[in-house]
């Protein structure tokens, strides 16, 4: 009864979340507009064209500039900060942000969402983009690396292991894996192991890291897989271990894309995110930084 309680509680999560994502409109950060990818890229893209109008026309109405930016959803919190400061280096620079799983934001930018700078949390979205045509290859940088963890809700943890996680028939909550590439990462440690279609039957799939994490937080998964850095951020979930010895290697590539609106700008963005300033950031926040 308590798994199916919390199967229902995480629906419950699920359909209020879509119905608010139609209802809303683009959700205000200190450093422009920031808002999230959901794993429907139609309903996504209709988010999406509706900020970045809006965006567009305050910016001509201040004479202000616009780089709209697509990240991974775990580098929500560094990069909010990191547009920040770099407001104060260059204010006339507004920063527009969606985040989002990064299959999701690919999708967006196929579909021709008015993107100037991808951030993404796998490399295979990044390839895709580029296979088609659609980022400037000469700016593509791989620029952080990160890890893989399962987590636990704060006390004594029903799970021990990746290996051992389905010793106590607990709920799982992982990122859908072919939107989300931390969902991606965990499907292949699970397949690795031989365990993934046992590991399927006892998962609810999320539309992003983050949302993972969220229902770990509040108790609706017994445990989740999600990156190092985003377990950082919470004080109401436990690292319960890393991902097994051999498991996948999670980097991080940027790059700006083709024919977009700012490409000088996106150059200029992203060559402060390689910046000795951004890089000490990236680090407080758990990443490793890439050379």
């Amino acid at each position: 009864m308590r798994k199916r309680m919390a199967v229902l509680g995480i629906t419950g999560i699920l359909a209020a979340g879509l119905l608010a994502g139609c209802s809303s409109g683009s959700e205000e950060s200190v450093s422009g507009s920031s808002q999230s990818a959901s794993g429907t890229a139609d309903s996504s893209q209709e988010v999406q064209d509706s900020s970045s109008a809006s965006g567009e026309e305050g910016a001509a109405e201040s004479g202000e500039q616009e780089i709209m930016v697509s990240a991974a959803a775990s580098l929500t919190d560094v990069l909010n900060e990191l547009a920040e400061k770099y407001k104060e280096q260059d204010p006339g620079m507004e920063i527009a942000f969606t985040f989002g799983g990064s299959g999701a934001l690919q999708t967006q930018i196929e579909e021709g969402a008015p993107v100037d700078l991808f951030f993404s949390a796998a490399e295979e979205n990044m390839d895709a983009l580029e296979e088609e045509g659609l980022i400037d290859t000469e700016t593509r940088k791989d620029v952080l690396k990160n890890e893989i963890v399962l987590i636990a809700p704060l006390g004594d943890p029903e799970v021990s292991s990746f290996e051992n996680i389905l010793d106590s028939d607990p709920q799982i909550a992982l990122g859908e894996p072919e939107s989300v590439p931390a969902g991606k990462y965990a499907q292949e440690i699970f397949e690795n192991l031989g365990i993934w279609e046992g590991v399927q039957s006892h998962t609810v799939f999320a539309s992003n890291v983050r949302e993972v994490l969220s229902w770990v937080e509040a108790g609706e998964a017994d445990c989740g897989v999600v990156y190092a850095t985003d377990a950082m951020t919470s004080d109401q979930v436990q690292v319960v271990c890393n991902a097994p010895e051999g498991g996948p290697e999670v980097l991080y590539p940027a790059a700006v894309l083709k024919d977009c609106a700012n490409p000088e700008g996106a150059k200029e963005f992203l060559d402060y995110l390689t910046g000795d300033e951004a890089m000490k950031a990236f680090e407080a926040y758990g990443f490793t930084v890439l050379e």
